[in-house]
């Protein structure tokens, strides 16, 4: 039982910059649905709401985000491993690991296959050659998952390469949307068709990085010290998320589209924009690999050692989910387990920051199931998908975390775990 965490720790060695871990947050986030959700929010937000509801929403994701990741750096365990002491080891191993692996894999297959089409277009557009969907989609998958299989460096340095020509693509978009189509004079008479309320803003923006800030600890487990955490965190997410989300609506705008493909096509940037959308999806869909093979090595038993094989297992079984169609049906389903990742980091943080006072040394794995931490993640998970899907109030994921944090809190009192050691 003790491989499940210790087979998973990294050693001092293998300790990163805080800027390698910020560059993989950015990678991250200059990501087409970021796009498309800023888009999206310019239909019912003034620009000052769009960056106050992302201000919000984003400044959330950023707090629970450094608590994760600042446990991650403590230990140097990736998210799975943390979940042993607040889920038990079994809990963690069969719980955890199978929900994210399910999410990861699907998600990178999503995105695989948003690619792969938008390839297809987009090549139709310039060249005028007709490349069959499923054909883009598996050379789009093999590329990511394979710079997955390589590891947190691999990852790195596709970031350092990937996020400078991507930050020069989106400066081209914009400087394009305002002043080679006619947009500032657009823009200044731009008035949302509808009326949208701040919380809706906030859900939109929490939900393009929720699952990315439970998951964090897979990366901020490599920061030299808790400074670094909140520093790469910060930088990697604030200003660029909101960045993003401001493009999206400004191009959005301009070209009165919010499908990105078609945005960058009306614009006249068919070109520019399969560099970006190509660039774009591959940082992002790398941690997607990475975090899945790092879930499937838990759920099988495995130590890190072999994350290289399962990452392959869980690039390769997305790539074909997504070549085949398959995953078009199943988008509503990942959408609804998705709400049930972020109160996992609710019992994470329950039994780190506040049973465990935020010290290394109380860190415990528990033996078998935690029960009080199962059943605090099923609260936090049922709050968030009926405060999503059935009666809305405020944001859905933070709920649930919220729910799970407190329930936690009181159950371990109840129902206290049994440590390995024990």
């Amino acid at each position: 039982m003790a491989d499940a965490v210790s087979g998973f720790k990294i050693p001092p060695e293998q300790r990163q910059s805080w800027w390698s871990i910020a560059s993989i947050w950015i990678g991250s986030m200059i990501c087409i649905p970021a796009l498309m959700v800023g888009g999206y929010l310019a239909q019912g937000f003034s620009f000052g709401s769009i960056i106050l509801a992302c201000l919000i929403g984003f400044g959330i994701i950023c707090a629970y985000m450094c608590f994760q990741g600042m446990q991650a750096c403590d230990t140097g365990l990736p998210t799975v491993s943390m979940a042993a002491a607040s889920l038990g080891v079994a809990g963690s191993r069969y719980l955890t690991s199978l929900l994210l692996g399910i999410v990861c894999v699907g998600w990178f297959g999503v995105q695989s296959g948003v690619c792969g089409i938008s390839v297809s277009v987009m090549i139709k557009s310039i060249a005028g050659v007709n490349i069959p969907v499923w054909i883009s989609t598996v050379v789009s998958g093999v590329l990511m998952f394979l710079t997955a299989m390589y590891g947190y460096k691999a990852i790195k340095y596709l970031n350092y390469i990937a996020v400078p020509a991507l930050v020069l693509v989106i400066g081209y978009v914009i400087i394009s949307a305002l002043f080679l189509n006619n947009g500032i004079p657009i823009i200044g008479a731009y008035k949302p068709s509808q009326q949208a309320t701040l919380v809706t803003g906030i859900n939109l923006a929490v939900a393009t990085f929720a699952v990315g800030g439970v998951i964090s600890g897979d990366y901020s487990r490599y920061a030299k010290n808790r400074g670094d955490v909140i520093k790469s965190s910060v930088v990697g997410l604030l200003p660029i998320g909101i960045g993003m989300l401001l493009v999206g609506a400004v191009s959005g705008i301009v070209a009165g589209e919010y499908d990105i493909t078609k945005v960058l096509a009306n614009l006249g940037l068919p070109a520019i924009g399969l560099i970006a959308l190509v660039l774009a999806t591959w940082t992002t869909n790398t941690t997607n690999a990475y975090s899945g093979g790092l879930a499937i090595s838990n759920l099988l038993g495995f130590t890190e050692a072999k994350f290289k094989i399962t990452t392959g297992i869980a690039g390769a079984i997305g790539t074909l989910l997504a070549a085949v169609g398959i995953l078009d049906r199943f988008t509503t389903f990942l959408g609804i387990i998705t709400a049930f990742v972020p109160p996992i980091a609710g019992v994470i943080i329950a039994n780190y920051w506040v049973i465990g006072k935020g010290k290394a040394e109380n860190f415990k794995p528990a033996a078998g199931i935690n029960w009080a931490g199962v059943i605090a993640f099923v609260a936090g998970a049922i709050v968030a998908y009926l405060t999503a899907n059935v009666t809305p109030f405020f944001v859905a994921p933070i709920n649930g975390i919220v729910i799970s944090i407190v329930a936690y809190i009181f159950l371990i009192k109840v129902i206290p775990a049994k440590t390995v050691e024990e």
